[in-house]
């Protein structure tokens, strides 16, 4: 079951993803709130998988409650969930640790395979701004020559696995792949962002692209 908080200013807005969320039986909505002080609290008291944030809200926004959770609760993965696919919001909740980035008009089926992919270790964009993720983070990370001396820096095995999160494979993929305990392939990723000084997997698996260790 994974265990969700749901934080989003608008009562119709978390009444329609809950909604949403709640038709899969795997997914549990165990705490709502309508700032993200409160998303916080929640995640104080619940200790979800996943906190659900929307960007925009009062008091204290959802990139200020994602900055501070992974500060007292980072093993809590945060989703983002907006109206906005501007660049600017992209970047910075990425910036502050976000693991998934969904937009409300999406799909409802994107949005469960969304929580979904983000609970099993792996991180998720919305279609619609993954190119711009690309574009702008890009901008911020060695390419060529330089991204592959980063790359350098790692193990033969560190490089396969950031080859698969590369590929966007969850690290229960990545150890079926590469026949290994999950908790080896959460080991090695862990290691990978420390040794290359990355923020989250999107800016890994965006490193292994300007790399040429993934194409496409």
């Amino acid at each position: 079951m994974i265990r969700l908080v749901l934080a989003d200013d608008e009562p119709m807005i978390r009444v329609g993803v809950r909604t949403i969320l709640t038709s899969d039986p795997g997914i549990e909505v165990v705490a709502e709130a309508a700032d993200g002080r409160e998303a916080v609290e929640a995640v104080r008291r619940h200790r979800p998988a996943i906190v659900l944030l929307d960007i925009r809200m009062p008091r204290f926004d959802g990139l200020a409650a994602a900055q501070e959770l992974a500060v007292i609760a980072p093993e809590v993965k945060v989703v983002m969930l907006t109206t906005f696919d501007e660049d600017e919001y992209v970047a910075r909740a990425l910036a502050v640790g976000a693991s998934g980035f969904l937009l409300k008009a999406a799909d409802p089926k994107e949005l469960i395979l969304g929580v979904r992919s983000v609970a099993d270790g792996a991180a998720f964009l919305s279609p619609r701004i993954a190119q711009k993720v690309i574009t702008r983070l890009g901008d911020g990370l060695a390419r060529g020559d330089t991204a592959r001396t980063r790359i350098a820096r790692l193990t033969a095995r560190e490089r396969d696995v950031l080859v698969l999160v590369g590929r966007g494979l969850s690290n229960q993929e990545i150890a079926r792949t590469l026949k290994l305990a999950e908790g080896t392939v959460k080991a090695h990723v862990s290691a990978i962002l420390l040794r290359l000084d990355l923020n989250n997997r999107v800016q890994a698996a965006i490193l292994a692209y300007e790399a040429g260790l993934v194409t496409g």
